[in-house]
């Protein structure tokens, strides 16, 4: 029997039990539904942390304050309040690699304009934020150098903000009041989006680090001193003199360590990559699950039809057919299934993918790759699981087939 002939045949007996073929095909469509979908939400998942890590700007160096040891104690990253705006401005004057630098704090306050307030974040910053965060202004300008030394009462609003008090004017020139203190609005910074935390980055005011240390918030340290590196190559570089920089001004002694991290994007990113990747594997592996289950489906219909076709099984031998025939004939019927449930299950993960997208604003990402293999996998299926049936198909007796009732 010619391939052609035994995929004739193999259709025909699938289309004459719809019922029961539709739902074999069902377990397959649901498995490669399932993966599809899963990888594509785990790949978005990662493609928006990787964004909103990209979003804090371009070769960006974080320094943070360490731990400190108290009684016997470490009190882990952030414990020890020893970061300074002469820390950062040494950083400015003495790192070569480094093309710009902000000092940063970082608190909670209500910001009221006449008859409206709305509880945001206040960042104390330098005047090369913009900079280092690569953040434009949509409207007006920055604070200036001049500006942030006299601990001006200025302000720059992020969108949100800008939105919330000013819904129906323009907001540059206005005076709101921030903890009590009247604070002049220069601008308005462009929509920067959700950071890799999930948060607004829109949702935010800043203000010269001068004006929140000395009249907001009465602070003698920084939550955060943000850096950036003239080019990519020079990130390293620029981390190595940073970290030499501060050993030195904190008199860390050469086996001690040091009371302060430094944290590069590309750490981030790295981070945010293994914990990703490992989720989507997870995901994967828990929706492989149900293709598994589809194709013990598959085995059991066919040796279903197996059974009922003993006689038609047993015609086809008499009059010439081989072994090798019944075999392709049950085996194509299961690798037809597991086909076209693969096909319709990638499109139905694609749709499921694209309306998690869609509620989540998640990139919708669905990989070739992930087709391929969940194609791959579902003919994979079908031949696994359809060979026991084709094999005890092709081995039934002749004469005991044709005296079955």
């Amino acid at each position: 029997m010619s391939m052609r002939l035994i995929l004739r045949i193999s259709l025909r007996a699938l289309l004459r039990n719809k019922l029961r073929t539709f739902l074999t095909l069902l377990g397959i469509i649901i498995g490669v539904a399932t993966v599809i979908s899963m990888l594509a939400i785990g790949a978005g998942a990662r493609r928006s942390i990787e964004a909103g890590i990209q979003g804090l700007g371009t070769n960006v160096l974080l320094v943070m304050p360490g731990s400190v040891n108290q009684g016997g104690v470490r009190t882990g990253a952030f414990g020890h309040t020893n970061l300074t705006v002469a820390d950062a401005d040494a950083i400015a004057r003495n790192c070569p690699s480094v093309a710009a630098v902000s000092p940063v704090t970082q608190n909670g306050a209500q910001v009221i304009y006449a008859g409206q307030n709305w509880q945001t974040q206040v960042n104390g910053v330098g005047p090369d934020f913009p900079v280092v965060r690569n953040w434009p202004m949509a409207e007006g300008r920055f604070f200036l150098p001049e500006e942030e030394n006299a601990a001006a009462r200025v302000c720059v609003l992020g969108t949100v903000v800008a939105t919330q008090l000013f819904p129906n004017s323009d907001p540059v020139g206005k005076v709101v009041r921030i903890q009590s203190e009247p604070c002049r609005v220069l601008g308005v910074l462009a929509k920067k989006g959700d950071s890799a935390f999930g948060t607004s980055n829109d949702d935010v005011v800043v203000v010269p680090v001068s004006t929140a240390m000395k009249r907001l918030f009465n602070l003698s340290y920084l939550h955060v001193v943000m850096a950036c590196a003239d080019s990519r190559v020079d990130v390293d570089r620029a981390r190595n003199e940073i970290i030499a920089l501060l050993r030195q001004r904190h008199r860390i002694g050469s086996h001690e360590p040091d009371d302060f991290s430094v944290r590069t994007q590309a750490e981030f990113v790295a981070a945010a990559d293994s914990s990703t990747g490992a989720f989507t594997m997870l995901l994967g592996g828990i929706a492989s699950v149900s293709l598994f289950v589809g194709g013990i489906g598959i085995m059991n219909i066919m040796l279903v039809s197996v059974t009922e076709r003993i006689r038609e099984i047993g015609v086809r031998m008499a009059l010439g057919a081989t072994e090798a025939d019944i075999r392709w004939q049950f085996l194509v019927e299961s690798i037809v299934i597991s086909l076209l449930g693969g096909a319709i299950g990638i499109a139905t993960g694609w749709g499921i993918a694209r309306l998690v997208a869609g509620l989540t604003s998640w990139p919708l990402v669905v990989s070739g790759r992930s087709m391929l293999l969940s194609v791959t996998f579902s003919a994979a299926v079908g031949v696994f699981f359809g060979l026991y049936p084709a094999f005890k198909a092709s081995r039934l007796d002749p004469i005991e087939a044709l005296r079955h009732e």
